[in-house]
């Protein structure tokens, strides 16, 4: 496979590493979600206009794709049925994430040119950036106004799981066009080495949402124990078989989702929240309140998530068994820290081929 010849090196010397150290903690499935704000032991980020990304290489589509050429796309645009559709935030603190995660996508997919990504951004200038480091790339950026979830926020267990736009997630229905039908979400704090293709064309089977799911978690620990001592609120999962999932890696299928208004749903559990305290975590309990139990699974190879360490220590941690074909550092580490502090875990030395930052010369 592609992505099995261009990184084996990096994946056999993170191996090695991993069976060198015996101090790796072994881990259930990370519960942390992707924030937005470093927390307060973390240095500040520079400011937008003070960023600087080396250019990313040109990623041309194989013979093997579509007939989709950059003038067909330029008259049909976003709803170019084609198209494979990716969601992802951008803001200042995870802007190095994104740009990383935007380039493993590209280096490992068959056909680059027919993915269109959306950015979803609090700040109104980061378009310029994105564009003089992906020249080539399809995208449009969407404005999320901070102030739509703001007062439906409350007090998670990280200040950075408090961030307006790690909520953005439950709004893209009505950011995005009509037209885009479907689409991939994915966090900032992630790579691919593996074709997004194939994760498109996964199956829903009916579902709204498709996700790595994780049964064998223990899943009342989402949830406070006032929630589970009223019935008005733990029947919600009444005939369901609940399980986890990370919500950093979702496929999406966008009619089902304005037809059956899910963003109201998730709301009506944040404003429940703010009142009655029924979970510690940010964004995820309320994902998981309107939608465990109804997932479409997807194979686990598609979120190798908990790279990130938990949500307070960020320890180095190993991967899942099995295939890999995603890398997610969910939780408090995250490598481009780790790597500038010189404090890398082994997986870190994964992430740092897609790593395009560089300072201003």
């Amino acid at each position: 496979m592609l992505w099995i010849m261009r990184l084996s090196g990096f994946f056999s010397a993170a191996l090695v590493m991993i069976v060198l150290s015996p101090s790796l903690q072994s881990f259930p499935p990370a519960e942390a979600i992707r924030s937005h704000n470093l927390d307060s032991q973390n240095s500040a980020v520079d400011p937008p206009n003070r960023f600087s990304f080396r250019k990313s290489s040109a990623f041309p589509n194989t013979h093997k794709c579509s007939s989709n050429n950059r003038n067909k796309l330029k008259k049909t645009g976003v709803c170019d049925p084609s198209l494979v559709h990716v969601a992802i935030t951008l803001d200042v603190d995870y802007l190095r994430g994104s740009i990383a995660a935007v380039h493993s996508i590209l280096h490992h997919s068959l056909c680059p040119e027919s993915i269109f990504f959306h950015f979803l951004v609090s700040e109104t200038d980061l378009e310029t950036l994105v564009r003089s480091t992906f020249p080539n790339l399809n995208f449009k950026v969407y404005y999320f106004d901070p102030e739509m979830v703001r007062g439906l926020i409350s007090t998670s267990v990280r200040q950075a799981l408090e961030q307006p736009l790690n909520y953005a997630r439950n709004y893209m229905a009505n950011l995005l066009e009509p037209c885009v039908t479907r689409v991939i979400y994915l966090d900032s704090d992630l790579v691919l080495v593996d074709d997004i293709g194939k994760l498109w064309a996964t199956s829903l089977g009916g579902k709204t949402i498709g996700a790595p799911e994780y049964c064998h978690a223990n899943f009342t620990k989402y949830f406070t124990p006032s929630f589970w001592s009223e019935r008005r609120f733990s029947g919600t999962f009444s005939g369901r078989n609940p399980c986890y999932f990370n919500t950093g890696v979702m496929v999406i299928d966008l009619v089902k989702w304005r037809r059956f208004g899910y963003t109201k749903r998730i709301e009506t559990w944040m404003e429940i929240q703010k009142s009655h305290r029924i979970y510690e975590l940010g964004s995820l309990p309320p994902f998981l309140l309107v939608f465990a139990g109804h997932v479409a699974p997807i194979e686990h190879r598609w979120n190798q998530h908990g790279l990130g360490g938990d949500n307070v220590r960020g320890s180095c941690r190993d991967l899942h068994p099995g295939p890999v074909s995603l890398l997610h550092w969910s939780g408090s580490g995250k490598p481009w820290l780790r790597i500038d502090s010189k404090q890398p875990c082994p997986l870190d030395s994964l992430w740092a081929p897609f790593d395009l930052y560089g300072l201003s010369t």
